[in-house]
């Protein structure tokens, strides 16, 4: 396996660059943390929570 070479960085401009990608992730998504590679979660699972209950009609 190679090991990647890193190349020297401004790092102020890195953390620049990390702070506005998470401010406008804020914008998109309101504030807190967004899971991206969330597991698919069956229908069939129980859970008590009055949110995930079915209205009976």
């Amino acid at each position: 396996m190679r090991k990647k070479i890193l190349r020297p960085m401004n790092l102020d401009a890195l953390k620049a660059m990390r702070r506005g990608n998470r401010e406008a992730e804020q914008e998109l998504l309101g504030p807190g943390f967004h899971s991206f590679n969330r597991l698919h979660k069956s229908k069939k699972t129980y859970t008590r929570k009055a949110k995930h209950k079915k209205k009976e009609q």
